[in-house]
């Protein structure tokens, strides 16, 4: 079957969670604002049905500064892609194709009119799948902290979150000397935008 025989829907996030948990790098959706969700389908699934190849997740970005920085007029109007995942044996240029489609339904369906998206190189991503895409490279992060709490790695917002963890959290620190919580330098990402209003392209680049 051929990349274009496949077709995306819109998805339920619920659906979504377990398949990003099984086949993205991360096994994880912890921390993502999503707005929509996708997944990517072909025909030839078990007694005709359709087979599920893919899913990506597209949000507000979790960082409020994030729109003010790429678009400083319209904050409002970026979206940042969050996660993106094909089950192992898709054809090549499958990825492209599913964020090529999945761009025309946001341009078609909502206000967004840029989307952002990074690429860790900690995690051997250098942005190839963006390149393809003809997305622009914008640079790199300012890098961040990954925090550490009885061993699993959460987001350095955990530190100012209002919920009971974070409640916790930063008791445990107040108290001091708790060898379970420690902070970790990361690397820098690369930061990768694509314009769906070319007006806000030559606007802003």
């Amino acid at each position: 079957m051929k990349v274009r025989d496949y077709w995306i829907e819109e998805i339920n996030y619920q659906t979504a969670k377990p398949f990003v948990k099984k086949w993205h790098y991360s096994e994880s959706v912890r921390g993502l604002h999503v707005s929509f969700s996708f997944g990517l389908y072909s025909s030839d699934g078990k007694f005709g049905l359709p087979k599920m190849l893919g899913v990506m997740l597209y949000g507000v970005p979790a960082m409020p500064d994030v729109g003010k920085k790429y678009c400083p007029d319209e904050p409002e109007v970026v979206l940042e892609l969050n996660r993106l995942c094909c089950i192992d044996d898709t054809p090549k240029n499958t990825e492209s194709y599913f964020i090529g489609q999945t761009m025309k339904w946001i341009k078609s369906n909502s206000e967004y009119r840029v989307i952002i998206s990074f690429a860790d190189p900690a995690e051997g991503h250098e942005g190839t799948i963006y390149k393809a895409t003809n997305f622009i490279h914008k640079g790199m992060t300012a890098g961040a902290n990954a925090l550490y709490v009885d061993g699993e790695r959460l987001h350095q917002r955990m530190l100012t979150k209002k919920c009971p963890k974070g409640d916790e959290i930063r008791r445990r620190i107040k108290d001091g000397n708790d060898e379970n919580i420690w902070k970790e330098k990361l690397p820098p990402k690369h930061v990768y935008i694509y314009y769906l209003d070319k007006r806000l392209q030559r606007k802003y680049e």
